[in-house]
């Protein structure tokens, strides 16, 4: 038996297996929609045999997504949009998910390919907001601070968002709190600066992100796992730190957040990430034993055996996988098959299996 082909359960949800699609921006869409691009994405990983695919960081509202290319899940527009595609990879054996996110100063950037730098004039330009008035890069203007009123709004921003994501099917939400977006951005007390009940103390840097687990789980049907991904630290001194992350999974929990997907870095420019096969499994382990809540393990697992020790050590329950799949959206069948598991290939290809 293999611990990574076992089934993960989560509140009514059931991983056919503990390999899933991390969620990865195509820079693809046009006006928040998803394109033929993504429906074959995330399509082919679905038939590639993953037990999650999860749609890239979506914007909650425009000025949330990274770029202007981004997806988005602020309209029932969008929620039309990827219906039919979380209905491909429902019929193909996947849960779908869908990433909700709101990309704070690191937003109103070009795409990856043309330097992704920040847009400050024309039709792809928007003012950033953030908790305080710091640029994410040195000399960039200074995004806008956001006001207690317009936290409000963002709050219910990310509540309509997952209306939507749940009028268009998609079974599993994760709301983004890493990699130095605006949720991060609040955590870090080196993004945040603010003197009111949004900054200086742990307590007051979690609000924002409790506000929005919090709303988003009453509103998220009860019997519908929620996420929630994280950066474990800064890598960074005076940053956000493993200690405080595993009183934030406490405290997520107690909300009924299911799995904490953890990550790392992000929010500022002078991090120092200590990068190896693996390397942010540790945070993974961490949490799930400090904490009591299911986690996902993510960063540098490429390999089939790698992904299964990883739950056979019971350092996360799942590993969540990005880069592997971009270069072989295969990838589960081909660890099935390296693990010596029988699994169901899709009807079309079995006359290769």
């Amino acid at each position: 038996m293999s611990a990574l082909f076992s089934p993960l359960t989560l509140r009514s949800v059931t991983f056919r297996n503990r390999i899933f699609v991390s969620p990865m921006c195509q820079y693809s869409s046009e006006n928040g929609l998803p394109t033929p691009w993504h429906h074959t994405h995330l399509g082919s990983r679905a038939v590639g045999g993953a037990g999650l695919v999860m749609v890239e960081a979506s914007g909650v509202s425009p000025v949330g997504r990274i770029t202007d290319w981004d997806s988005g899940i602020w309209s029932e527009e969008h929620a039309d949009a990827f219906r039919p595609i979380v209905q491909f990879m429902e019929e193909h054996g996947a849960v779908a998910g869908i990433q909700l996110a709101h990309a704070g100063r690191k937003a109103s950037t070009e795409a990856p390919w043309r330097g992704g730098k920040l847009i400050t004039e024309g039709p792809h330009a928007w003012t950033p907001v953030a908790p305080s008035a710091i640029p994410f890069r040195q000399g960039d203007p200074a995004p806008h601070a956001l006001t207690v009123e317009e936290i409000d709004e963002v709050v219910e921003q990310f509540v309509r968002a997952a209306d939507f994501a749940r009028s268009a099917g998609f079974r599993v939400a994760e709301i983004h709190a890493a990699h130095g977006y605006l949720l991060h951005e609040f955590l870090s007390p080196l993004c945040n600066t603010r003197d009111d009940e949004y900054g200086g103390s742990l307590e007051n840097r979690m609000r924002l992100t409790l506000r929005v687990a919090e709303k988003v789980r009453a509103r998220w049907p009860e019997e519908l796992p929620l996420f929630v991904r994280i950066s474990a630290t800064d890598w960074a001194e005076g940053g956000w730190d493993l200690a405080q992350s595993i009183e934030l999974a406490k405290r997520l929990k107690a909300i009924g957040v299911d799995l904490i997907d953890c990550s790392s870095g992000g929010a500022v420019m002078q991090q120092k990430i200590e990068i190896g096969p693996g390397y942010q499994v540790p945070f993974a382990r961490a949490i799930r034993a400090e904490a009591g809540i299911a986690t996902g393990a993510v960063g540098l697992i490429t390999e089939a055996k790698q992904a299964e020790q990883i739950v056979v050590n019971g350092d996360a329950d799942c590993v969540l996988i990005a880069r592997q799949f971009l270069r072989d959206p295969y990838f589960a069948l081909h660890a099935a098959k390296e693990l010596g598991v029988e699994v169901e290939w899709p009807k079309q290809y079995a006359r290769a299996q």
